[in-house]
């Protein structure tokens, strides 16, 4: 009976030491096995675990990918026109050991604060090299400035520990005190672009209607030259049955221009003319002249 109650007691407390030596290891962890501080054990596949109970402690590290969002970052790219940019990271414990050593007991919290200041610092230098204006950050071009931010931090945060998955830009906004300068510097701009396009213009304008000048009084000139041919051809055309005419009947021919010359002469409402009555514009009016041609038909 004594022997018995002894024994119950002992096989307890050898259950519970055996319970206290094992731990599980969940598959979104790692682990650390320590022993008075010093890391004795590194656990980085999920499942059961052994320890010393009382004397070994557990670690545990998350294996998941973390996110950490930046403060409000005031960077200067090379066109001097400052922006406010904020920003987050993805990253994840790469090495628990490196991770354990560099944070100590600040745990996650340390490693977070640390990751800002990397990720602010590399921000920094690669939205204020050369090169690299206001216009790129806000262009299809910001995906490779993220990658370079995100190489440059993912290479200083390895001291850590760490592994920087991504790193993504959100807002870009300018200081509430540059905005008013920087928006009057841009309406200058677009109208400094929009005169020059209207310069542009009227010198394209100039050059269209010069040419449209030119070819106008060429097509007038061409006109003109084949007008007169046309009229020097005509004259010489009527001249010519003119001359036939007179050689077929010349007296009919005298009479037909004195007849025209009458016409030509007396239209309108003036038919008043100052002339000598010998003239020989007034040979077809003068009554001799019918009765000479009276005789001459008698004859």
């Amino acid at each position: 009976m004594k022997k018995t109650s002894f024994l119950i007691p002992v096989a307890a407390i050898l259950v519970a030491a055996f319970l206290s030596s094992i731990f599980v290891v969940d598959e979104r962890e790692k682990a650390l096995v320590l022993r008075f501080g010093q890391i004795k054990q590194v656990i980085t596949e999920p499942g059961l675990g052994f320890k010393v109970p009382m004397v070994d402690e557990v670690a545990r590290f998350e294996d998941r990918i973390l996110t950490l969002q930046t403060p409000l970052i005031e960077v200067t790219p090379a066109d001097d026109r400052r922006l406010e940019i904020d920003a987050f990271v993805l990253y994840r414990i790469d090495d628990v050991v490196q991770y354990r050593q560099a944070v100590g007991a600040g745990g996650e919290s340390r490693a977070a604060n640390d990751l800002s200041g990397i990720l602010e610092s590399q921000i920094r230098a690669v939205l204020g090299s050369q090169g690299v204006t206001s216009n790129t950050i806000l262009s299809p071009e910001r995906s490779g400035l993220m990658d370079q931010i995100r190489v440059r931090s993912d290479a200083r945060a390895n001291a850590l520990g760490l592994k920087v998955v991504d790193v993504r830009l959100r807002q870009t906004n300018l200081p509430e005190q540059n905005f008013d300068a920087t928006l009057q510097r841009m309406i200058a701009e677009r109208e400094r672009e929009a005169t020059d396009e209207r310069a542009r213009g009227r010198e394209a304008a100039q050059r269209v209607t010069a040419l449209a000048d030119r070819t106008f009084e060429e097509i007038i000139s061409e006109a003109r030259r084949d007008a007169r041919i046309i009229e020097g051809e005509a004259d010489a055309e009527r001249n010519r049955i003119f001359a036939e005419a007179y050689s077929k009947d010349a007296e009919f021919f005298e009479f037909y221009r004195s007849l025209a010359a009458y016409e030509e002469a007396l239209k309108g409402s003036n038919s008043t003319m100052v002339l000598s009555p010998n003239s020989e514009f007034f040979n077809y009016l003068r009554s001799d002249q019918g009765s000479r041609s009276d005789e001459g038909e008698q004859r």
